[in-house]
């Protein structure tokens, strides 16, 4: 039988709607990726690194069902570690998974806070090590603020940088009106070995661009009518960020040689300058704007998990102490803005990126795996809740297996 709450403690405050939620989804998504590694998946699949990205939603859309119904069976905060737990029932195993998510929120936060700092170089000159502490440190009193401020904050943000990516695709519109004639050349023909390796090969990357839109169901105990809300948030942003993604990438290998991209600090004031002719200052403070906003959210949503271990048991209970002033878990929020900082001044990027997809994938899949299990022993299905067939968590499992282990088999 689960415990009634204790209501003499203060507890996190459901203040988020579903507009909200859609912009923290595609805050901590968009932010995440394709305004820092757009050159890098240029470089691996050339003409074809818009394919990349479309394969990497593929192997995203069967994990992204399998957290919508989740997140109505079971909405509870350190969402993939209490997935896990549910269908396993194995404390190692369920703080395990948590632990895995709260690593890979804090590196991806140290690595977009070092593309963040490429752009803000661009502009002020300080050491990268300098405006990488200064970000990260920023970025954590805010999240330590409050939920709402944290989230309006990044939702401004996130309609900023949509409108930043929106004024690509159309500058690349204005600068060869046919461009998007030429979308089919986008997809490699399946004979083209050398193309799919190539687009296998940067799908990783792109993946990397993609994380994010799963984060919101650690909000569900901040947001109202989560069982409503979650999955439409959660599908709503996959698809938006799909078709940007898309576009953007498209316009970019279509207007910059690859090498060009690749070496850039600043690959979409690089594109901007190249479609208009215009300094890229504009353009270079949206992609600022975006980065932070990524930096953000992956503070809030670590801090999160951390609360939800520790409200569980699963990690010291002080971790899950919501302040009562902020209302929200600033133990946790501050243990999250320490260890991003460390990453950020230490480890390469490469790295980081890297080894953020690799946990995620293996989270993701393991969240499918757990959603079969529960479906198979006939657990029982809250009233009204957004549910999948069986076939989506299997295909969710291979296809995150197949991401994890098909890098070793490439050239």
């Amino acid at each position: 039988m689960t415990p009634e709450p204790d209501t003499s403690e203060p507890h996190l405050r459901r203040a988020i709607g579903l507009p909200l939620l859609v912009l923290y989804g595609l805050g901590i998504t968009i932010g995440a990726g394709i305004y820092v590694l757009i050159g890098t998946a240029a470089e691996k699949a050339g003409d074809f690194a818009p394919s990349s990205f479309l394969l990497a939603a593929f192997v995203m859309a069967f994990s992204a069902a399998s957290f919508a119904e989740f997140s109505g069976r079971i909405p509870q905060s350190a969402g993939e570690a209490v997935y896990v737990d549910a269908a396993f029932s194995q404390n190692w195993l369920t703080l395990a998974t948590g632990l895995f998510i709260v690593f890979s929120a804090t590196i991806a936060g140290a690595a977009i806070s070092i593309g963040c700092a490429g752009y803000v170089a661009t502009i002020v000159p300080l050491p990268q090590p300098v405006i990488v502490a200064i970000i990260i440190l920023l970025m954590g009193l805010l999240a330590a603020r409050g939920i709402k401020e944290s989230v309006m904050f990044a939702g401004i943000l996130t309609v900023i940088e949509i409108l930043g990516l929106v004024v690509i695709i159309i500058a690349g519109y204005l600068h060869e009106p046919e461009i998007f004639n030429q979308l089919p050349s986008a997809i490699p023909s399946l004979d083209d070995s050398a193309a799919l390796t190539g687009v296998f090969a940067a799908s990783l990357i792109a993946f990397f661009a993609f994380i994010g839109f799963d984060d919101v169901v650690n909000l569900v105990e901040e947001t109202h009518n989560p069982k409503h809300t979650m999955p439409w948030a959660i599908v709503i942003s996959l698809v938006a960020v799909t078709v940007i993604y898309f576009l953007v990438v498209f316009v970019a290998v279509q207007t910059v040689p690859s090498d060009e991209l690749a070496k850039s600090s600043a690959p979409i004031g690089l594109l901007f300058e190249r479609l208009t002719g215009i300094s890229p200052l504009g353009i270079t403070l949206i992609a600022i704007v975006a980065t932070l906003n990524g930096v953000v959210i992956e503070i809030v949503m670590a801090s999160r998990v951390i609360y939800g271990l520790g409200k569980k048991g699963h990690l010291p209970g002080r971790l899950s102490r919501v302040n009562p002033k902020t209302q929200t878990p600033l133990n946790a929020t501050i243990l999250i803005t320490i260890i991003m900082l460390a990453s950020g001044l230490l480890v390469p990027l490469d790295f980081l990126v890297t080894t953020t997809s690799q946990i995620i994938l293996a989270v993701f899949g393991l969240v499918n795996l757990a959603l079969v299990v529960v479906k198979l022993r006939g657990d029982p299905v809250p009233e009204g809740i957004f549910t999948v067939p069986i076939i989506m968590p299997i295909i969710g499992v291979i296809t995150c297996a197949f991401m994890l282990i098909g890098p070793f088999f490439i050239g």
